[in-house]
C-alpha cells in the first residue's frame, strides 16, 4: 500500500510540475500565435503588455491571458483608440496545444474580457472605425494560410465595460456604461440557442435631443441562433428599462447592407405603476412607497429593415386613462391623469418619424393642467405645435412628486397658449415662421440661477402672444434691493427657452429703487487673492445671455457708495457689455449726464466714460467719490458748485469700481462761488508759515478754470491762475495715487508785503513805477498729503529786489540819464532779479536791505589803489548831505 501511495504521489507531483512547467514550455509558441492571428486580421495598430498561458487557473483546460490589450486605428481616424482593454482570457483544451497550427488552428471554448473600453465611430462620409478586417484570399487559393485561432464559443463575458457608438453623418450618440453581459451556449453548431443576461446603463442622443439618460437597462434573453442565415431570435425575453418590465418577441437577421427587424413588445403589468417606473430611480425614488389606481399600456412593433436610407417602420401607443399616484410620504397627489401618445413611422424614412401626444392632462388639488404636442421630423429641423391650458401652482409640485430642487419653487403659472415653430426658425431668427397665440401669467414666483446673485422675485407677470410678437405686458419684481416694473417685446423667448439663444427684446423699466449690484454676476475665469483674507474674489460679469435695449427710469439708483436720484437715460446690454447713452441723474446737488461703455467679456472688466457735471456740490462729491478725490485731493477743502466734464477710461476691479492704477483721460473743471477752508490741513499750514503774509483760507476761486490729464495713475494739473487780494497764484504740477506731489505755486508778490525797508526805498525812488512793484516767489510742494514739504525762495528774491531798489535810487541821487533810470525801472518791474552781483563779496548782516545800504555808504567805489589823487564820491556826498553832515575841504592841489 505504501508503494501505491509513493507512486500515486510522485505521479500527482509530476502532474502538478508539469502543469507549472509546461506553459513555460508553450510561452513563445503562444505569443507567435496571437502575434499571427493580430497579423492576418486585423489592419490598425495593435500593442500588448504581455501575453500569459497558465494551466491551473482554468484546469482542465489551458488559459490564456492578453493584458492592457489596445486597438489603434489608422487613416481617417489617426491615433483614435478603437478598444481599450484590462484583459482578455481564451479557454480552450489543453490537447488543442499539440496541434500543428500551420494546418490546423486552435478552437477556442470561451472568452473572458474585463474592463473594455469600445468606442465605435461612423464619420460624415460614412466611414466605420471597426472596419479594420483584412479582407481574405479565396480558400482554394494555394498560398492559404490556416488562422492560428478559430472560436467556438461555449461560454463567454463582458465585465466592467463600456461602449460608445457615435454616427456622426446621423448626428445619433449611444453612451452604454457599466456594461456586464454573459452567455452561454455553442456556437460552433449552425443552429442553436444562447442564454444571455445583460445590465448596463444607456444614454441615448440623437440630434440635440437627448432621449434616454443614464437610464438602466437589464436583459435576460434567450436567443435562437441560425448562424447559416445571421439570424438571431428572441425566444424567452424580458426587458426591463429602469424599472419598467416588457417582454417582446421577434427576430433580428443581419443582411450584406443592414439588418432586418421584426419585433413586438408590450408591458407585462397594466398599473400606472408601470409607468412610474420608466422615469429614472434617482427621480421616481422608492416605488414601493407609492399607491397608484388606473390602467397604463405600452404596445409596440418596429418592423423593417435598418439600411443607409431606410430605418424600420414603427407604431408605438402609450396609453393611461384615469389614473392617479400618491406617494406615501408626500403630502399632496396627482389624479385624473390621462396619457395618450404614438411614436409611428409608417413610410421607412427617418425624417417621417413623429410623437403625437394627444392628451396628457393632470390635477393636483383643484389646479387641472391640459396639454397636447405634436413633434415631427424628429431627425431633421423638427416641428413642434403645442397647446397648453391650464393652471399649475409649482409650490405642489415637490409635494406631489420626490423631486430634488436646488430652490424651492413658488408661484402659480397659468397658461392658455398654442405655439407652432420649427427648430431652424428658433435659430436662425425666422420669427415669421413661428406662430403664437394667447397668454401666459404668473405670480409670486421666485427664481434662481448662476447668472443673477439674488433671487428674483416676481409677483405679477403677464405675457401676451401674437403672431410674430410677444409683449411683456406687466412685469413687477423684486432681486435684493432693487424693484422693477416693466413692459416690453421679447423677440426670442423661445429660443431662449429652448436653445442657447440670447434672450433679446425691448424693454421700458420702472424702478422707485435699483442696485447695480444686483444684476452682477460672479465670473469663472478670472479670480483674485484677497489681500486681506486670501480667499478668491470672483470677477462680476454681465450676464451673457441678454440681448436687450432698456429705456430707464429709477427714482434711486446704488452704485457701489454712491446714491444718483431720478435716473433716466437708455442702457443697450450685449455679448456682455453695457453700453450707456444720455444717462442723467440728479446727484451732489446737481446734474450728472453720462455716456459709456462698460466691457466684462473679458477677464478683467474695463469702462470708456464721458462725464459731465453741472452745479455739483464740490464738498460732497470729492468727499464720497474716490475717483475725484484721487485726480484732485486738495478740493475737498472746497465749498461751492462745480462744473466739469470728464473722459477717461480703464479696467474695473471686483466690485465694479474704477481700479484708479489704469486709468487714463483728461477732465476740465469750472469752479462757481467758491470757498476754501483747509481748516488744520497741513499743507495749507505749512505753506502760510513760509510766507507769513498769506491767509489761504481769503483765497479767490470763483471762475476758476482747471485742467487736468490723467494716465495709469499719475495726475497732471496744467497751470491754474488763482488770486488772493491783489497777489497772483500760479499753480500746477502732479500728483500720483499714493498722494506723493510735485507741485510749484509762483506768486507775483506785492513789494507791499515785503517788509518796511522795501517799502522805504520805493519811497525814497519816489517813482510811480516803482509803487506797483511785485516779485515773483515761487513755492515748491513736494512730499504726500499727510506729510508735505514746502520750500520757497522768497528770501533769495527780497535781496536781488533790495540790490535793485538801491541801485536805482544811487542812479537817481548822481543824475543818470532819464533813459538809464527807466531801463533799470524796466528792469525791475519786468522781474528782474537777477541782482547786482558786485556786491558779492560784502559780508551779510542779515538784512539785505542794510546789507546793500553799507556796503554803498562805507565808499566801496571801485577807485583803484594807484591813483595819486582822491576823487569826490557823489552818492556820499550827496547821502551825506541828505543825512546832515557836514562836507570837508577837499585839500588836496
Amino acid at each position: 500500500m505504501k508503494k501505491v501511495l509513493k507512486i500515486v504521489g510522485i505521479s500527482f507531483l509530476i502532474i502538478v510540475l508539469l502543469l507549472v512547467a509546461s506553459p513555460f514550455i508553450f510561452q513563445n509558441k503562444i505569443k507567435g500565435m496571437v502575434k499571427t492571428f493580430i497579423n492576418q486580421n486585423v489592419n490598425a495598430k495593435v500593442d500588448f503588455a504581455d501575453v500569459s498561458l497558465s494551466f491551473i487557473s482554468s484546469f482542465p483546460k489551458a488559459n490564456l491571458t492578453i493584458d492592457n490589450l489596445t486597438v489603434t486605428n489608422f487613416t481617417p481616424f489617426e491615433g483614435e483608440q478603437l478598444v481599450n482593454s484590462k484583459s482578455i482570457e481564451l479557454d480552450f483544451s489543453i490537447k488543442e496545444l499539440f496541434k500543428d497550427t500551420n494546418s490546423e488552428p486552435i478552437k477556442v471554448d470561451a472568452i473572458y474580457i474585463d474592463e473594455a473600453l469600445i468606442t465605435l465611430k461612423t464619420n460624415t462620409q460614412g466611414v466605420a472605425n471597426w472596419d479594420i478586417a483584412k479582407p481574405k484570399e479565396n480558400d482554394s487559393s494555394p498560398t492559404t494560410e490556416s488562422e492560428p485561432f478559430v472560436f467556438q464559443l461555449d461560454n463567454y463575458k463582458l465585465s466592467n465595460s463600456a461602449f460608445t457608438y457615435i454616427d456622426e453623418k446621423e448626428k445619433l450618440a449611444v453612451y452604454i456604461t457599466d456594461f456586464n453581459h454573459e452567455g452561454n451556449g455553442t456556437f460552433s453548431e449552425t443552429v442553436s440557442e444562447l442564454d444571455t443576461q445583460t445590465h448596463a446603463n444607456v444614454t441615448f442622443k440623437m440630434g440635440d435631443t437627448e432621449y434616454l439618460t443614464n437610464n438602466s437597462i437589464d436583459l435576460d434573453a434567450v436567443l435562437g441562433l441560425d448562424l447559416k442565415q445571421n439570424k438571431y431570435t428572441f425566444k424567452e425575453n424580458v426587458l426591463t428599462v429602469n424599472q419598467l418590465p416588457l417582454e417582446f418577441d421577434g427576430f433580428v437577421q443581419l443582411l450584406d447592407n443592414g439588418q432586418k427587424i421584426d419585433l413586438t413588445f408590450k408591458n407585462t403589468g397594466s398599473t400606472f405603476k408601470d409607468f412610474l417606473a420608466v422615469i429614472p430611480k434617482a427621480y421616481s425614488k422608492d416605488l414601493e412607497n407609492v399607491n397608484t389606481t388606473g390602467n397604463f399600456n405600452i404596445l409596440g412593433m418596429v418592423k423593417g429593415d435598418v439600411t443607409e436610407t431606410t430605418i424600420p417602420t414603427l407604431d408605438i401607443n402609450i396609453i393611461s386613462n384615469n389614473a392617479s399616484f400618491k406617494y406615501n410620504d408626500l403630502p399632496k397627489g396627482v389624479k385624473d391623469i390621462v396619457i395618450n401618445t404614438s411614436i409611428k413611422n409608417t413610410t421607412g424614412k427617418a425624417q417621417d418619424t413623429y410623437v403625437d401626444l394627444q392628451t396628457l392632462n393632470f390635477k393636483i388639488d383643484k389646479d387641472v393642467f391640459k396639454s397636447s404636442a405634436k413633434v415631427t421630423n424628429l431627425t431633421g429641423n423638427t416641428t413642434v405645435n403645442a397647446n397648453i391650458d391650464g393652471v399649475l401652482n409649482l409650490a405642489n409640485l415637490s409635494k406631489a412628486y420626490p423631486v430634488e430642487l436646488d430652490n424651492e419653487l413658488t408661484g402659480v403659472l397659468k397658461a392658455k397658449l398654442n405655439t407652432s415653430f420649427d427648430m431652424n426658425a428658433i435659430e436662425t431668427n425666422a420669427y415669421q415662421r413661428i406662430k403664437n397665440n394667447g397668454t401666459v401669467s404668473i405670480e409670486d414666483f421666485k427664481f434662481s440661477s448662476e447668472d443673477i446673485v439674488n433671487p428674483l422675485h416676481i409677483s405679477k407677470a403677464n405675457v401676451s402672444f401674437n403672431p410674430g410678437t410677444i409683449r411683456l405686458e406687466q412685469f413687477n419684481a423684486t432681486t435684493g434691493k432693487t424693484d422693477l416694473n416693466a413692459t416690453g417685446t421679447i423677440n426670442n423667448l423661445l429660443g431662449f427657452l429652448l436653445s442657447d439663444k440670447n434672450l433679446e427684446g425691448n424693454f421700458n423699466v420702472k424702478s422707485n429703487a435699483f442696485a447695480v449690484s444686483d444684476f452682477m454676476v460672479e465670473g469663472d475665469n478670472a479670480s483674485e487673492k484677497s489681500n486681506n483674507q486670501g480667499t478668491e474674489k470672483e470677477t462680476l460679469k454681465i450676464p451673457a445671455f441678454l440681448d436687450a435695449t432698456i429705456n430707464a427710469d429709477a427714482k434711486t439708483v446704488y452704485y457701489d457708495n454712491l446714491i444718483l436720484n431720478d435716473v433716466k437715460g437708455q442702457l443697450v446690454v450685449k455679448d456682455e457689455k453695457a453700453q450707456l447713452n444720455n444717462v442723467t441723474s440728479s446727484v451732489f446737488n446737481g446734474k450728472l449726464t453720462m455716456d459709456g461703455l462698460v466691457d466684462t467679456k473679458s477677464d478683467t472688466p474695463t469702462f470708456n466714460m464721458d462725464l459731465s457735471t453741472e452745479d455739483f456740490d464740490i464738498s460732497q462729491s470729492f468727499k464720497d467719490l474716490d475717483l475725484l478725490q484721487q485726480l484732485a485731493p486738495i478740493a475737498k477743502l472746497l465749498q461751492g458748485k462745480l462744473n466739469s466734464t470728464i473722459t477717461l477710461n480703464g479696467k474695473l476691479g471686483n466690485d465694479f469700481t474704477p481700479d484708479l492704477s489704469t486709468i487714463s483721460g483728461n477732465a476740465l473743471a469750472e469752479l462757481l462761488t467758491t470757498e476754501f477752508k483747509p481748516k488744520n490741513e497741513k499743507v495749507v499750514s505749512l505753506l502760510e508759515s513760509k510766507l507769513s503774509f498769506l491767509d489761504l483760507s481769503k483765497l479767490d476761486l470763483k471762475d476758476v478754470v482747471a485742467k487736468l490729464t490723467f494716465d495709469n495713475g499719475k495726475v497732471s494739473v496744467k497751470p491754474i491762475d488763482l488770486a488772493y487780494n491783489d497777489i497772483k497764484i500760479q499753480l500746477g504740477g502732479t500728483h500720483n495715487l499714493q498722494n506723493q506731489m510735485d507741485y510749484q505755486a509762483v506768486l507775483q508778490v506785492p513789494a507791499k508785503y515785503l517788509g518796511s525797508d522795501i517799502n522805504r526805498l520805493i519811497g525814497q525812488i519816489n517813482d510811480p513805477k516803482v509803487n506797483n512793484i511785485t516779485i515773483p516767489v515761487t513755492a515748491n510742494i513736494t512730499g504726500s498729503l499727510l506729510e508735505p514739504a514746502v520750500k520757497t525762495d522768497l528770501s533769495s528774491g527780497v535781496t536781488n529786489l533790495t540790490k535793485q531798489l538801491v541801485e536805482i535810487q544811487k542812479q537817481k541821487l548822481i543824475g543818470q540819464g532819464t533813459e538809464q533810470l527807466n531801463d533799470l525801472l524796466g528792469g525791475v518791474l519786468g522781474g528782474n532779479n537777477s541782482g547786482n552781483s558786485s556786491d558779492s563779496t560784502q559780508t551779510s548782516s542779515g538784512n539785505p536791505v542794510k546789507d546793500i545800504l553799507g556796503g554803498v555808504l562805507g565808499g566801496n567805489n571801485n577807485t583803484p589803489k594807484d591813483s595819486t589823487k582822491p576823487k569826490s564820491n557823489p552818492v556820499k556826498d550827496v547821502l551825506g548831505g541828505l543825512f546832515g553832515k557836514k562836507k570837508k575841504k577837499d585839500t588836496v592841489n
